[in-house]
């Protein structure tokens, strides 16, 4: 993962360097070097989509990184050292070029790594990551399985797994009436654990799955997923599924399903949707109705639309500001910024004993006065269990109307309920 830096060195030697690197960047953790305050400064890496199919996802997830950052300095920085702006990586939605970002941040000497965005892009990239013992967070990441990965600790993520999406949506088709479902989902970790915790709640619930269907991501064509689904006779249709989605709709509706059966994820989470499903008539989406992790949070949203005016979406902005915030907490609480010192921190300056605080000041000072913390994050309350999940979390209901795109509410999910 080193070799660009040890090469033409001694046997010796770069075995050194490459035992320093993994560390993240040093026997002390430095990633950054030393700063005007003369510690030394934690560097952060992120890992997200410059590129690809989920490229409009980057945005709010650099601004949500950056903006934490300055939140952190305003309040003195980490351990009063200033934190450098983030070094890139772009994930581009190709597991091959996500991991050779992956080494070039490992490389870098990072002390902790925002991202992948995508599930699947942190499949491919974890083990390069915490198999260095760098701290991993991922602010988006919903698949089930990354809560068992062999990530030695060092992997958390803020965005709740799709254990917990899939039954929020479920209640939210039952509130609607519906009783008969239709799922359509891709054929891959995202589309597999979303469907299956929707299904398993919806026939909690009483309602009946008629047809679950599957499609290859890299289709262009749905023609025999829309027909299944039109066969079933469904009243209500739930699909999983990225912009690839925008054509499974078009054709939904081109068939006969109505807009207010139609249930989306947070893949198509976009006011722009009914532009992408039919440019000469974007109203075509009217009635559709979807669920993506939200954060009842209007001023944290007002704050980072200031500080990032160009945004045309916030969503998980809030979860990756979530992750910034969180780990500074944890290097403060270790009193290092070295991830195999403040990784146990983690869980600790979330856990629900300690008292409730919501800005890295107010949080950092209790720490400073030894009181233990209850991090209470912009998009909403985190808890870590023992792998590094969140335990509760936020949901937006977000719907196409007469008037556009709106937010109809929030709704709060507990593993534990």
């Amino acid at each position: 993962m080193a070799s660009k830096k040890v090469l033409g060195l001694t046997a010796a030697t770069a075995a050194l360097v490459l035992g320093l690197t993994a560390c993240g960047g040093g026997e002390d953790g430095n990633g950054g070097g030393d700063s005007a305050g003369g510690g030394e400064a934690f560097q952060f890496g992120i890992l997200y989509p410059q590129t690809g199919s989920l490229a409009f996802l980057g945005p709010p997830q650099l601004a949500g990184a950056e903006y934490a950052i300055q939140e952190i300095n305003a309040a003195g920085g980490i351990l009063g050292t200033e934190v450098p702006a983030p070094t890139q990586g772009d994930e581009a939605g190709d597991a091959a070029q996500a991991n050779e970002a992956a080494n070039s941040l490992v490389s870098d000497g990072v002390n902790a790594v925002i991202g992948a965005a995508a599930s699947g892009m942190t499949q491919a990239t974890y083990d390069t990551i915490t198999g260095s013992q760098i701290v991993q967070c991922s602010g988006s990441n919903t698949a089930p399985d990354l809560t068992d990965i062999d990530d030695g600790g060092y992997y958390f993520r803020t965005a709740p797994s799709d254990l917990l999406s899939g039954p929020v949506m479920a209640r939210k088709i039952v509130e609607d009436g519906h009783q008969s479902i239709a799922i359509v989902s891709r054929a891959d970790d995202y589309g597999a654990g979303y469907a299956g915790g929707l299904q398993t709640e919806l026939e909690n619930l009483g309602a009946e799955v008629v047809a679950n269907e599957t499609y290859d991501p890299d289709t262009t064509t749905f023609s025999s997923v829309v027909s299944a689904v039109n066969d079933a006779e469904a009243d209500a249709v739930a699909l999983i599924s990225f912009e690839e989605g925008a054509q499974v709709i078009a054709e939904l509706l081109e068939t006969g399903t109505e807009g207010d059966q139609l249930y989306i994820t947070d893949g198509l989470n976009s006011p722009e949707l009914g532009t992408s499903v039919n440019e000469s008539d974007p109203e075509i989406v009217t009635g559709i109705t979807g669920v993506a992790p939200g954060a009842d949070n209007e001023a944290f949203n007002d704050s980072l639309a200031e500080f990032a005016p160009d945004l045309e979406t916030f969503q998980f902005g809030p979860q990756v500001f979530d992750c910034v915030t969180v780990i500074a907490l944890a290097a403060e609480a270790a009193g290092s910024i070295a991830p195999a010192d403040y990784v146990a921190e983690l869980p600790n300056v979330s856990a629900p004993e300690g008292t409730e605080c919501t800005t890295f000041a107010e949080c950092r000072d209790l720490l400073a006065d030894g009181e233990e913390i209850n991090y209470q994050g912009a998009s909403g309350n985190i808890d870590f269990d023992d792998n590094g999940d969140p335990t509760s979390a936020t949901f937006q209901i977000f719907h196409f109307g007469e008037e556009g795109y709106e937010t109809l509410g929030f709704e709060e999910y507990s593993v534990n309920e």
